[in-house]
């Protein structure tokens, strides 16, 4: 009889207890005689239920002081010992198609480090609200240049060899923001990866506007992951403008976040949000922002709503139907 294939999942937690017990549900209504998973869970919160829930799925439990994600995982990842490695976040959820065809694919192919699935963003109900993603996978298997031009994959839809995983060691945690980025870049850069167009995990989204200040200190973190990681490989870009274009392409999702946040904030009257989020944008990519708002389009509209409110009708009519 063939023994179940072991994976350690690593879930970092704070002060979140029931959305990680939906977390941890989802990845023990996947295991069966073939697969069985060796939970290993990394608190940094100040919630005593946490350790509980912890203990209600069997998982291995484990405490640490020091503030950020990547501090709550790596106290799980010194703990790893599976044959597989995989990841969940404490406000996400697996879903049943999850794991075995990532371990399939990595059979069929001894020499992929890890295999990614595709995640789907959700609501806080976990119902849809945008299709699945990434729907493609580069045809030169180039996913390293891929990942530095803007592609995350979230780390839920990841199995990485569990050789691999100790390989890489533990996360950055200077990296307040995208350290499981950087950790992926790690064995990206040197092994081939597999994709599996599965929806392997539903990734709840945060209300629009929750987190303005996390987004602008992330993008930071992702402009020191970016060259850190650059620097070491200029060789593979054909150009410094090729670098250049995988640079703003690396924080375009900042850039969108900002400028749709002005252009809502603009329309509810909100102005001061608006320029902070204009502000936002502009030290992300100047001359793109400078280029919307000097042609008919929702951003100029946003842009005279929040600095000019007394252009006169016609022209916000314009900027309106050109957008």
């Amino acid at each position: 009889m063939q023994l179940p294939r072991v994976v350690s999942v690593i879930v970092g937690t704070r002060n979140r207890p029931d959305t990680l017990r939906d977390a941890l549900a989802s990845i023990r209504a996947i295991e069966g005689p073939d697969l069985t998973f060796e939970i290993l869970v990394g608190d940094n919160g100040t919630t005593p239920e946490t350790e509980r829930v912890v203990a209600e799925f069997g998982g291995i439990y484990g405490k640490t002081d020091v503030y950020g994600c990547p501090a709550a995982r790596n106290v799980a990842m010194q703990k790893i010992s599976g044959e597989f490695v995989a990841f969940l976040d404490d406000d996400d959820v697996w879903t049943r198609d999850n794991i075995r065809p990532q371990i399939a694919l990595l059979d069929a192919n001894p020499h992929f480090a890890a295999a990614f699935g595709q995640i789907l963003i959700t609501n806080q109900s976990l119902e849809p609200i945008e299709p699945a993603w990434p729907t493609e996978w580069p045809a030169d298997n180039n996913i390293y240049l891929k990942m530095l031009s803007g592609y995350f994959p979230q780390v839920g839809g990841t199995v990485v060899r569990g050789d691999i995983a100790r390989e890489c060691g533990l996360m950055d945690e200077s990296l307040i923001g995208d350290s499981d980025w950087d950790w992926q870049l790690r064995f990206v850069r040197d092994h081939q990866v597999g994709f599996v167009p599965v929806v392997a995990v539903k990734c709840r989204a945060r209300p629009p506007g929750s987190f303005d200040v996390l987004q602008a200190k992330r993008a930071q973190y992702t402009r020191k992951i970016f060259f850190r990681h650059a620097r070491e490989t200029l060789t593979r870009w054909s150009s410094p403008a090729a670098v250049a274009k995988s640079y703003y392409r690396s924080i375009e999702g900042y850039y969108y976040y900002f400028t749709d946040a002005a252009i809502d904030r603009s329309e509810n009257s909100d102005r001061p949000s608006a320029r902070k989020a204009f502000l936002c944008a502009f030290k992300l990519n100047p001359f793109r922002l400078i280029s919307s708002v000097i042609r008919p389009s929702a951003l100029r509209r946003a842009f005279r709503l929040t600095f000019l409110p007394w252009a006169g009708h016609g022209a916000l009519k314009q900027d309106k139907s050109g957008a």
